[in-house]
């Protein structure tokens, strides 16, 4: 049905032109002769306030809250500086009825009970921006990639290795349950592809695949991690954006890094300013300052050794003790980017044992070419490294992770064949998302999110 977006109305200038617009109804306020209704499409977070003269149109019927309208009237001017619409003598069309039980009428609603019914809280303000959001800061990395001859890459979703080596892979199997077979082997050579399979949890592997083709590639798209964690920063299954660089060196890496991420941050404030006023107020007091600070600074840059010695020495009860070789906390992350950075900063050089198996090793014999970007309020937000090149060095690594080399014969390969110094890194677009608007779980920033014991 042919109708006009909210947004474009609204900001405009009246001159009582005749419109027509598609809702659902958000406030609805009855009277003798008016009644007054607020309706939103989706497109704004703004609602536009609809006038019913119930004298002219008789045969009007109150629209609850939650009701879908086809609303048709004159586009006036309202009270500050804002418009509003005059209906049309049965200009209001009711599309969907809503009962008394619409369970959004409540005010105050908090985000556990919303999330008790994921099919309709996006009809909420919090949600509406926070979709709208996710929306703009998807669209800002497509542009930021494709304006820099980024290709994009469909990095596949089922696989038979496990990038991180970690284990904490969903298995892929058309069988299911069975005692028919005798032994694990026997039954994945029955099973769909002949041998185990699982969700991807990472498509950094085949993405340097192709970076040795292309020179630079991206890709965004959904992982899996069967990683039995129920914390706030956790999903089993999140979207990831992984670029991967050929001829380019950790400091390359950085760079990008960097870059990107305070040119997404930028487009997301000059294009949302009325959500990221609404996150500012409701959720996070000085978020859009914070935001700009962020991007207006160059971030900071120290070692994972350094990095422990100012933890060792400031004098802060941390939980989780501190030593050289422990994998850095959430804690610790954030000690060194608001206490003693006060801004974004990349830790390079980590321990190789914490450390995935594809990092390039330092000469220390130590260490490896790997890079963590902190952020004041969250901590870690991208983790990426500049890639073990040589086929010799890569192969000890992997073999100290009794890592079976069969399973990467085509990833050992693109050492063998021209191998380039490479490098790129993580960002997982819900932790994004999550940074920019002041959600503090990860929850709330996803449609449908899959944890630990739940699933609709």
């Amino acid at each position: 049905m042919k109708h006009t977006d909210i947004k474009n109305l609204l900001g405009t200038k009246a001159e009582n032109q005749e419109v027509t617009v598609c809702g659902w109804v958000r406030t609805s306020r009855n009277s003798k002769s008016v009644a007054f209704i607020e309706v939103n499409d989706g497109t704004s977070l703004k609602n536009i306030q609809v006038v019913v003269d119930k004298s002219a149109d008789t045969d009007y019927k109150v629209a609850r809250v939650g009701t879908s309208v086809k609303v048709t009237g004159v586009l006036v001017e309202g009270r500050n500086n804002t418009v509003e619409i005059n209906a049309l003598p049965s200009g209001v069309e009711i599309l969907g009825t809503c009962p008394e039980d619409y369970p959004l009428q409540k005010k105050g609603c908090t985000m556990e009970y919303l999330r008790t019914m994921p099919h309709l809280r996006g009809r909420t303000n919090t949600f509406n921006a926070v979709w709208r959001v996710r929306s703009v800061l998807a669209s800002a990395i497509h542009k930021y990639f494709q304006q820099n001859n980024y290709v994009y890459v469909n990095t596949p979703l089922i696989t038979g290795s496990d990038c991180e080596g970690a284990g904490e892979m969903f298995n892929v199997t058309t069988i299911g349950y069975s005692a028919e077979y005798k032994s694990e082997e026997e039954y994945y050579a029955n099973d769909f592809f002949g041998r185990r399979a699982g969700l991807s949890v990472s498509g950094q592997l085949e993405g340097e695949m192709a970076a040795m083709a292309m020179g630079k590639i991206y890709t965004f798209g959904p992982s899996f991690r069967a990683e039995n964690s129920n914390t706030p920063k956790h999903l089993a299954e999140f979207w990831h954006i992984e670029p991967e660089v050929a001829f380019a060196e950790l400091d390359d890496v950085i760079e990008i890094a960097e870059d990107m991420l305070k040119f997404v941050i930028r487009e997301l404030l000059d294009t949302c300013p009325d959500d990221m006023k609404f996150f500012d107020a409701h959720f996070e007091k000085g978020l859009v300052a914070r935001l700009e600070e962020l991007i207006s600074n160059d971030f900071g840059r120290v070692t994972y050794t350094e990095a422990i010695r100012l933890l060792q020495e400031s004098g802060e009860n941390f939980v989780y003790p501190v030593e050289w070789g422990c994998d850095l906390q959430t804690e610790h992350e954030r000690y060194i980017s608001e206490k003693v950075f006060k801004k974004a900063v990349f830790v390079t050089d980590y321990p190789k044992e914490i450390k995935s198996f594809y990092m390039k090793q330092n000469p220390d014999g130590k260490t490896v070419s790997a890079v963590d970007l902190l952020v004041p309020g969250v901590g870690e937000i991208i983790g990426g490294s500049e890639r073990e090149a040589d086929y010799d060095k890569l192969v000890t690594a992997m073999k100290e992770r009794n890592m079976n080399l069969d399973l990467y014969s085509d990833y050992l390969d693109l050492r063998k064949f021209g191998s380039v110094p490479h490098g790129g890194f993580g960002l997982g677009f819900e932790r994004l998302i999550m940074y920019t608007t002041g959600m503090s779980n990860i929850r709330d920033v996803i449609l449908y999110p899959r944890t630990v014991g739940s699933i609709r």
